[in-house]
């Protein structure tokens, strides 16, 4: 059975969007203002020179494979000398961890392959309801008076979910598109733009349409159309068979995971390259972002929240030990098995889950090590639940 990779043991290193919090902070019914500055600055000269002299500028060149050997190893790093591994004897996996449940297979093929092919459908005939995802334009005005950051057109806004101030998302319920419509609200005493707080405001809405998500059916055919290809598999039962199996990983892997960390010791000291690394890996996406907006880190940074560069690396300190934990325990348990991923082993792998060798798009991405040390990792694993269960 062929599977995509899992790449668990890099904490998910592979998605660079990691969960920062730096999005939609304080997001309200005039938030594109705030949308606005951000294109007002990508366009600014001074931002854009002021982002050329950024002092973390060097992290356009970062690669996820500076790190590690061609074997997947940290590079001048004996995993060994930092890391007391536990009997791995003592190690078992609980009949929980060992049995996955159908609804568990089902929820990942609706959550995470159907709605990969979902497609969505403009609705016109029918009222808007809470939860519903509408389309609308708006315009406010503050005693007929428009304001800036007000207005809006082709705006895609969930019922419900809080986006803009308090009564706002609520009356836009039971009207129908392409009605044009008031909505009445207050915005609090606290509102981040002062001028605006505690002001009553009048948005003239239109509803333009009410977005459906239709997700496909499942079926042999369906399966065998869009998924041989890619997953090598072509019916519902291979299907069921390979997130069976998927999830079963997971969680064998997550529980033993669990048991090292509890039981492994890591000693701190690792060379100063390489503990720059992984905070450089947390700083590259707010790097990229800043390059977006045409602002430096440092300001990209406070904008989001934090105080400074150096109050996000404190916020994200624990995250970036616990990824550094990881990788040290899973190369220290193959270097006691002498196990390593170079090029050889890493194309096997990739003709053993998705029936090619060709690794391209992947190092093009990743780079070859850094793929290299994921596929290692895996490989200790499956050794590792294999013992656990013998």
């Amino acid at each position: 059975m062929k599977r995509t990779l899992l790449f668990r043991s890099a904490a998910g290193m592979l998605a660079i969007g990691m969960a920062l919090g730096l999005t939609a902070c304080g997001k309200t019914a005039t938030s594109d203002s705030s949308s606005s500055a951000s294109s007002d600055a990508t366009t600014s000269d001074a931002s854009t020179a002021e982002a050329a002299s950024d002092a973390y500028a060097y992290l356009a060149d970062f690669s996820l494979s500076d790190a590690f050997d061609e074997n997947g190893y940290l590079k001048g790093v004996t995993a060994a000398d930092y890391v007391t591994l536990p009997d791995l004897s003592t190690l078992t996996l609980s009949d929980e961890a060992n049995t996955v449940s159908e609804d568990d297979v089902n929820s990942y093929i609706s959550d995470n392959i159907l709605a990969n092919f979902a497609t969505s459908n403009q609705v016109t005939d029918r009222a808007a309801v809470d939860g519903d995802t509408v389309n609308i334009d708006y315009a406010g005005t503050i005693d007929g008076v428009a304001f800036d950051g007000g207005t809006a057109t082709g705006y895609d806004l969930t019922l419900g979910s809080g986006t803009f101030i308090d009564g706002f998302e609520e009356q836009i319920v039971g009207h129908t598109p392409g009605e044009t419509f008031d909505v009445n609200v207050t915005f609090p005493e606290d509102y981040q733009a002062s001028d605006l707080a505690g002001k009553d405001a009048v948005f003239s809405t239109t509803l333009n349409y009410i977005t459906e998500t239709v997700t496909p059916d499942l079926t042999d055919e369906w399966v065998a159309s869009n998924l041989n290809d890619s997953m090598g598999l072509d019916s519902v039962n291979a299907l069921n068979t390979y997130v069976n199996d998927l999830l079963l990983f997971d969680q064998q892997a997550n529980e033993l995971y669990g048991e090292l960390v509890d039981t492994a010791e890591v000693k701190d000291g690792l060379p100063e390259d390489v503990d720059k690394f992984f905070t450089d890996y947390y700083l590259y996406q707010p790097y990229m972002y800043s390059q977006m907006y045409g602002s430096t880190v440092e300001d990209f940074l406070v904008q989001s929240g934090f105080a400074s560069v150096d109050d996000y690396l404190e916020q994200v300190a624990s995250q970036k030990q616990s990824m550094i934990n990881q990788i040290l325990i899973l190369q220290a348990l193959a270097e006691q098995s002498g196990k390593v991923c170079d090029t050889d082993t890493m194309n096997a792998e990739f003709e053993r889950y998705f029936g090619t060798a060709d690794t391209s798009s992947y190092i093009q991405n990743y780079g070859e090590n850094y793929l290299k040390m994921n596929i290692l990792h895996d490989l200790v694993m499956q050794d590792l639940i294999a013992t656990a269960n013998a």
